[in-house]
């Protein structure tokens, strides 16, 4: 599958997810697509990058290699609403986040191509994320599974003015002990960056759905400002002064919050 995903198989309490990070676009939907739309501008840029100091905590890390304008992992397979009553993108987009038309006129997937892509590009990276979880609870009483995101500071379609820096979710405390949300929110509260807990992002599908604290899977997305460590314009170049001032607030976030799950056990 590594036309699909990529995956670096650790043996520490720690699976890293980042299903956004995906730039693909495969050959045969492409002229789908409109021009504005093959930039991929709403992917995850660079967090494989970003998250790189993982390896060292012992994680397994899966990346996902196809664009979210072709299938979006972190949505369910039925294409529910994770935020009711609230502007967002479903699991094939046909708009960009800024409002901008994904395909080309009468090119929009239907039902059936919706569900053919769900077959050929969901249902792997999920199975992976099951496997993988449970590979790792066979090692460990508890383990964490950390989403990990990214998305531009400003976009006046989804919300009003700039996000904080640190967006953590948890779905309002159910995806992870207390104790774990503690350890994150600490380590953000220690940085000088801004950050708020299950605000406009309190975890998407994978967070909400392989959760289960009471299993010993506990579950924390981290939506982040771009501006943090990146170029939010074309190309989107990674800025490695400022990844390099976020790393180590990420590594106290990450890391606490695996120490919290260990402590459980």
């Amino acid at each position: 599958m590594d036309d699909l995903y990529t995956l670096e198989r650790g043996d520490g309490p720690l699976l890293l997810s980042i299903p956004h990070l995906g730039t693909i676009i495969p050959d045969d939907l492409r002229d789908r697509y409109t021009d504005i739309a093959l930039t991929v501008a709403d992917t995850d840029w660079h967090l494989d990058r970003l998250y790189a100091f993982a390896q060292q905590l012992g994680a397994t890390i899966l990346g996902a290699r196809m664009s979210r304008y072709v299938i979006d992992l972190n949505r369910p397979s039925s294409d529910e609403s994770l935020y009711p009553g609230q502007t967002t993108t479903g699991l094939c987009p046909d708009l960009t986040f800024r409002g901008e038309p994904v395909y080309r006129e009468g090119c929009v997937p239907d039902a059936a191509e919706k569900q053919r892509r769900v077959a050929k590009y969901w249902k792997p990276y999920h199975d992976r994320i099951v496997v993988e979880l449970a590979r790792l609870r066979e090692r460990h009483a508890n383990v964490l599974l950390w989403e990990a995101h990214s998305i531009a500071s400003v976009l006046p379609r989804l919300f009003d003015g700039k996000l904080p820096d640190l967006n953590i979710g948890t779905q309002d405390g159910r995806t992870a002990a207390a104790s774990v949300m503690k350890a994150v929110t600490d380590a953000a509260a220690r940085s000088d960056y801004s950050w708020i807990a299950n605000g406009r992002f309190k975890g998407g599908f994978i967070t909400r759905n392989y959760a289960a604290p009471q299993d010993g899977i506990h579950a924390v997305q981290l939506e982040m400002c771009q501006s943090a460590y990146m170029d939010e314009a074309p190309p989107f170049d990674y800025l490695p002064a400022k990844a390099e001032a976020i790393q180590p607030t990420l590594r106290d976030m990450v890391g606490g919050a695996l120490d919290a799950v260990v402590a459980l056990s």
